[in-house]
């Protein structure tokens, strides 16, 4: 019971930080601020790479544009706004002017947020960098768009990305910034300032050495919000998208065979429970088979999952003892972020994937595994997954019952 409760007061007070860490003072486009809080509709594009754009890092559904048009409704619950994801995987500020027409300036935007640097450290002398920077700025201003700049999160330091190489380069970005009297959400600081109080907490933000999961766009996407109103926002009350199968429920209402990949027990329960909320269902189970595997070795498995996507539900249920229980190692936090990332499409989702909890195969939760229980609702959480768990854990439901519970609640046929 300690080791859980000095784990969750670890985690639970890098959270705390990471909401105290607020951008919000002046707002950076108080004109801007002004039109929205109007009523008069307003677009927002957000020009990045795949930090920007929809990937499995964060679900497949949604990344930090999205939650940014949610965090800046929270703020004005009156306005009229439209957030356009114009994130594309592997681009630098080269690729950035190249589709600046067609992907952002032809929306009609009244502003552009900037996020590159991940790609262009690699690429891109810094020289060029922030010459792209001012042209994005100049064209988009002459067509009529403000501009805010937003430094890159940070990443785990590694040879290929360097930190102190993308502090050169967020750098860059500041001083192109003040050269064009443009404001700078410094995202790269926000992720500093949390990493001097809880490593821990700021490791549980990516989803690999460079990617933020969705608890990392979430901060992302509140920093910038912070910066645009001058305001605190809160995404608190946002959870992943209902229903969570879309393309199941689909499957069953055009009377299609639902094609699932399932770790046991489910790959034995999950036909059963179809057929139990809709006795026309027709259910292809794939078995993922982890018994007596390690972690390391479920996560090798899972490179599996997308070289046969025929697929329209996985699901995830990582077993009880190769869960962490108690304050996760490096090589955990990695192999269960890869376990989820290789379940999902690398781009938008194109099936469901729900992680299903530990307990659901036990009627109580002892302390040990309690604490393995936590850390699997973080990590499906921070990569906007829905998690199936026991409402109540005193319940004494079977999984099977429990599973046919949650498939109604999804909006299948009785």
């Amino acid at each position: 019971m300690l080791r859980r409760i000095f784990w969750c007061v670890s985690f639970l007070f890098g959270v705390a930080w990471v909401a105290a860490t607020s951008t919000a003072a002046e707002p950076a486009f108080p004109k801007l601020c002004a039109r929205i809080e109007s009523g008069e509709p307003t677009t927002v594009v957000c020009l990045g790479d795949s930090v920007t754009g929809v990937y499995y890092h964060t679900g497949g559904v949604r990344a930090y544009p999205e939650m940014l048009e949610l965090a800046l409704k929270h703020t004005f619950p009156t306005g009229k706004l439209r957030v356009v994801n114009a994130g594309i995987s592997g681009n630098t500020t080269i690729d950035g002017l190249g589709r600046l027409q067609k992907d952002v300036l032809d929306h009609k935007p009244q502003l552009v947020t900037v996020m590159f640097g991940l790609n262009d450290m690699v690429r891109v002398p810094v020289a060029d960098y922030r010459a792209n920077l001012a042209t994005i700025i100049t064209r988009c201003r002459e067509a009529g768009a403000e501009v805010l700049l937003c430094t890159p999160n940070g990443v785990v330091n590694t040879a290929g990305r360097p930190v102190p190489k993308l502090v050169e380069f967020c750098d860059a970005m500041k001083q192109v910034g003040r050269e064009q009297q443009a404001p700078v959400c410094d995202v790269y600081s926000a992720y500093e300032r949390i990493y001097a109080v809880d490593p821990l907490a700021w490791r549980l933000l990516f989803s690999d050495q460079i990617h933020p999961n969705m608890d990392g766009h979430r901060r992302n996407a509140l920093e910038i919000a912070g910066t645009i109103s001058g305001r605190d926002a809160s995404l608190d009350a946002i959870t992943p998208s209902r229903p969570a199968i879309t393309k199941t429920l689909a499957r069953l209402k055009a009377g299609e065979p639902v094609r699932v990949v399932a770790m046991a027990p489910y790959d034995a329960l999950i036909g059963k429970a179809l057929l139990a909320v809709d006795p026309q269902a027709k259910v292809d189970v794939r078995p993922w088979s982890v018994a007596g595997k390690t972690l390391a070795e479920i996560e090798e498995s899972a490179k599996e999952i997308r070289k046969n996507p025929a697929i329209d539900l996985v699901l995830v249920a990582v077993p009880l003892a190769v869960t962490p229980d108690a304050a996760p190692t490096e090589p955990q936090i990695w192999s269960f972020s890869w376990i989820l990332n290789h379940s999902l499409a690398f781009g938008k989702q194109e099936w469901d994937v729900v992680v299903v909890a530990p307990s659901i195969t036990g009627s109580k939760l002892t302390a040990n595994s309690a604490t393995r229980e936590e850390f699997t609702r973080q990590m499906a959480r921070a990569q906007d997954l829905t998690l199936i768990a026991r409402e109540d854990p005193e319940v004494d439901a079977t999984a099977e019952a429990i599973l046919v519970r949650w498939l109604k609640s999804q909006g299948t046929r009785d």
